[in-house]
């Protein structure tokens, strides 16, 4: 299995109310990571995470019309500091691209609302689509809601119960009341399918 050389987040960013804002510290907290917060002007705050003696990513947050906002991009080695970032950006509902990287290729994953739409495997200049969100559940809700396909068929039963009227008040020829009636019937079966 391939090892992760370091992980990148590019355009990253967190919005977060001031309740999340005193969870994400808590959140944060672990044995081998050590945490500082900076209280800004205005409201704002930074908060750095490190590993002791080693690597460290400040997270700066700006107070914007009662959220804190923190939008950046920055590089890590550290796994255990990559780990906590991570759970971070999935559990406070983080946006942007985080490119895993190893040795000869990237793997890049987006993400939106903590959750993972897209993961792209580049070699070089190649990239290949491994993974994309669907919104099956939504795509389904909206077929069954949708209710064009009934209007549809509806004005195509109307069709066929006049061109049958009309055939039934006429003395003939048939042929063509008949072959509109074989139009519209294949279309009812269609739509009906």
């Amino acid at each position: 299995m391939a090892q992760r050389l370091a992980t990148e987040y590019i355009k990253a960013s967190l919005q977060l109310s001031k309740a999340q804002m005193s969870q994400f510290v808590h959140y944060a907290e672990d044995p081998q990571i050590h945490h500082r917060v900076k209280i800004l002007d205005n409201g704002n705050q930074e908060i750095v995470l490190g590993v002791k003696n080693g690597e460290e990513v400040h997270l700066p947050f700006d107070l914007r019309e009662g959220s804190y906002v923190c939008e950046l991009s920055f590089r890590l080695v550290n796994p255990q500091l990559t780990n906590i970032i991570r759970k971070l950006f999935v559990a406070f509902k983080g946006n942007g691209i985080v490119n895993r990287i190893y040795d000869g290729f990237i793997m890049r994953y987006h993400y939106q609302q903590g959750s993972v739409r897209q993961i792209v495997e580049c070699i070089g200049e190649q990239e290949k689509m491994i993974y994309q969100h669907k919104h099956t559940a939504i795509d389904l809700k909206s077929q069954w809601q949708s209710v064009a396909v009934e209007t549809d068929i509806e004005l195509v039963r109307s069709i066929v119960d006049q061109l049958l009227d009309q055939r039934l008040a006429s003395q003939g020829p048939y042929e063509q009341i008949d072959q509109e009636l074989r139009i519209q019937s294949q279309r009812l079966f269609g739509m009906e399918a």
